[in-house]
């Protein structure tokens, strides 16, 4: 194995909060006008006063301040980043091809500083986005909220806090799947038979957590009043040159394609991928997906490739290389495995079904709304039931076999 150690704390995470940041404060020192935007986005944004507000701003935030904590910087993108899809996406059905140099120049330059392209990612959308209500409590569903919304309500505020209660619940998983590995690394079955328990009820509460989505969620406002903020500029019917930064020195003024925000920029469902050993073939997902790691915070980036090199001498995944040579004489770890492999797959199945009730089955009525394309621009329900399938095999003969959990 090429790197046997792992300290989740050198890849900011931690096993209570898992890839969530701790909170930070607001407002930011040094940009009233930016504070403001922020503040007041979701009713400018129902006015359809975002671009006039912007425009009549032109010095938003001239200079990013060389003095900004990371965690500063992170609240900075945040606001910058809903700013700017609101500005574009205002009016759905004419989205502005160009964005002005009072957000494009401090917007590039704040995501230049976190290593993160200039577009509304899942970190800026979910990961920096919540704060407890009251500090004395735990963070979990009804006492987490959103720091910045769109044009707020129910529906949206209640699809982003279940993200963030299941990167919650992902701690304890990772610091058990961390467990595991280096349990199998070092021979010691015990950790790796505690890492893997403990993942399976992380695991666990995420799907439970995931399965209440349509409780405050409804399918129809998600598409309509939700989805159309959040698109990106790359595989767009409706920008299909991208858009331009003004004034953007680096982009010369030429147009430029991102991503839009997707769950599938969260670190938490590649890293089990990559820890339990499960192995995709080659696909326009998978092409997607690799993508999709450049959206993702560096320092995650860096986990999730750090579990994809941990194999062992023979070049197969260290953890399910363990468990299944010891499959016949340890039925125990394999359980374990098993368990935890399953409870993945009951997540992917949920996600479909989502992913058909949310977006699939909606009426296309528009071009910048598209009801065959995820929110990240590709095509994506026959992949995600390949992806499923995948995890699946991977346990095929084991007994396990996922329950119809899908909504």
């Amino acid at each position: 194995m090429s790197s046997p150690s792992f300290s989740l704390s050198n890849f900011d995470i931690s096993p209570d909060l898992g890839f969530l940041p701790h909170e930070s404060g607001e407002p930011l020192p040094h940009a009233p006008l930016l504070n403001q935007l922020g503040q007041d986005l979701p009713k400018l944004l129902s006015a359809r006063m975002v671009r006039r507000f912007v425009d009549e701003h032109q010095a938003m935030l001239s200079v990013v301040p060389s003095t900004w904590r990371e965690d500063e910087c992170r609240t900075a993108m945040r606001i910058l980043s809903f700013a700017g899809h609101a500005y574009v996406w205002e009016v759905p059905e004419q989205p502005a091809a160009a964005l002005p140099k009072q957000l494009a120049v401090p917007w590039h330059e704040v995501a230049n500083r976190l290593g993160r392209p200039p577009v509304l990612s899942y970190a800026s959308y979910a990961l920096d986005n919540w704060k407890r209500l009251d500090p004395a409590k735990p963070v979990e569903l009804d006492n987490i909220v959103l720091r910045q919304n769109f044009l707020g309500g129910l529906d949206e505020e209640w699809f982003v806090v279940v993200h963030v209660q299941i990167e919650r619940q992902a701690g304890p998983g990772l610091a058990g799947l961390v467990q595991a590995m280096q349990g199998a690394v070092n021979n010691r079955e015990e950790d790796v038979l505690l890492g893997l328990r403990a993942l399976a009820q992380a695991q666990t509460a995420m799907r439970d957590t995931l399965l209440r989505m349509k409780e405050r969620c409804d399918p129809y406002v998600y598409y309509t009043r939700v989805r159309p903020y959040i698109h990106g500029w790359k595989n767009s019917p409706a920008l299909p040159q991208g858009l331009v930064y003004d004034g953007v020195a680096a982009y010369a003024g030429r147009p430029q394609q991102f991503r839009g925000e997707t769950g599938a920029q969260s670190s938490i469902v590649p890293c089990l991928d990559a820890g339990l050993g499960i192995v995709h073939a080659p696909d326009p997902l998978t092409v997607y997906l690799e993508e999709m790691r450049h959206y993702m915070p560096p320092r995650h980036r860096a986990f999730l490739e750090a579990l994809e090199q941990a194999i062992d001498p023979h070049g197969q995944p260290v953890l399910s290389s363990y468990v299944r040579t010891r499959k016949r004489r340890r039925p125990g770890l394999w359980k374990s495995y098993a368990a935890c492999v399953d409870l993945l797959a009951q997540f992917r199945e949920i996600h479909i079904g989502y992913a058909d009730s949310y977006i699939h089955r909606q009426h296309q009525s528009q071009a910048s709304n598209p009801t065959a394309v995820g929110t990240g621009g590709t095509p994506f329900m026959a992949y995600l039931q390949k992806h499923l399938d995948e995890t699946r095999q991977a346990i095929a003969g084991s007994g396990y076999h996922t329950t119809n959990a899908a909504a």
